[in-house]
C-alpha cells in the first residue's frame, strides 16, 4: 500500500504540459541569449584588429546609390587635428567616460530632447554593427554593446574606426574619401581649419557642405577650432593621441 501511495504522489507531482512548454521556452530564450552574446563578443573582439570593409548602412547606401567611396586609412596617417576636431564637435568628454556621457544625457533631458547625447563610442557601435534610424531595439542593442566596445577597444581604436566609417557626404565614407572629396588632399595634410570644417558637417553630412559652408557651418567650425584647442591643452585628447 505504501508503494502505491508513493507512486500516486509522484504522478501528481509531475509537471503539466503548460509548465513543460514554459520551461522549454525559457530554455530556448536562454540559449538564444547566450548565442547572441557570443556573436556580439566575437564581432567586437574581431574589431580590435580587423578593419571593417563595410557596414550595414554603407552596404545599404551602396545598393541605393549604385556605389560609395570608401577607403580605410590608419589613424597614424590622419592629421591629429582631425581626431581632435571630431571629438571636440561630437564628444568633448570622450576620454573621461566609459561609453556614456551622463552629464550630456541629463542636459539633453532638461533641454527636452532637442540636443543629442550620443558619444563617439555609441556612434561607432551604431555605424559599424547596427542600422540607422530611431528604433528602440537598435537603441537597446547599442546600450548593451557600447560598454563592451569600451572594454575591448582602446580609445584610439574607437576614434580610428569612427573616422573611417562616418559619412561625410552622400556616398562618401571615411576621412580619406572626405579629405579628397572636399579639399583634394590626403588626410595627413588636412589643416586645422579643414579638419574643423569636416567635423562641422557632422551629424548632417547630406545637409551641410565642408567646401561650400553655410553661415551655420562657419560658426560651428569656429566653435570646433576653439574646442579642439581646449581639449588639446587640458588633456582631454590624451587618450587617443598617445
Amino acid at each position: 500500500m505504501a508503494k502505491r501511495k508513493t507512486t500516486r504522489s509522484r504522478r501528481k507531482q509531475q509537471p503539466k504540459a503548460p509548465q513543460l512548454f514554459m520551461r522549454a521556452v525559457r530554455r530556448w530564450f536562454f540559449r538564444a541569449a547566450l548565442a547572441v552574446s557570443a556573436v556580439v563578443l566575437l564581432l567586437i573582439g574581431l574589431g580590435v584588429l580587423i578593419n571593417p570593409w563595410t557596414t550595414p548602412y554603407m552596404f545599404a547606401e551602396d545598393r541605393r546609390l549604385g556605389g560609395v567611396t570608401y577607403e580605410w586609412v590608419s589613424i597614424d596617417q590622419v592629421a591629429p587635428a582631425m581626431a581632435r576636431a571630431v571629438v571636440a564637435a561630437e564628444d568633448a568628454n570622450f576620454c573621461n567616460h566609459w561609453g556614456f556621457d551622463v552629464q550630456a544625457i541629463r542636459d539633453a533631458i532638461e533641454d527636452g530632447g532637442n540636443r543629442g547625447a550620443s558619444t563617439i563610442s555609441q556612434q561607432t557601435v551604431k555605424n559599424v554593427y547596427l542600422w540607422h534610424g530611431r528604433n528602440y531595439t537598435r537603441k537597446a542593442l547599442e546600450a548593451l554593446m557600447t560598454p563592451l566596445l569600451e572594454l575591448m577597444w582602446s580609445k584610439r581604436r574607437i576614434v580610428e574606426v569612427y573616422l573611417n566609417v562616418a559619412e561625410f557626404d552622400k556616398g562618401v565614407f571615411g576621412v580619406k574619401a572626405a579629405a579628397d572629396h572636399y579639399f583634394g588632399v590626403a588626410p595627413a595634410h588636412l589643416s586645422d581649419l579643414q579638419a574643423a570644417r569636416l567635423a562641422a558637417i557632422l551629424p548632417d553630412p547630406k545637409g551641410r557642405s565642408a567646401s561650400r559652408p553655410s553661415d551655420f557651418v562657419r560658426k560651428r567650425t569656429r566653435a570646433i577650432l576653439s574646442g579642439a584647442a581646449t581639449i588639446g591643452k587640458d588633456g582631454r585628447s590624451d587618450c587617443f593621441e598617445s
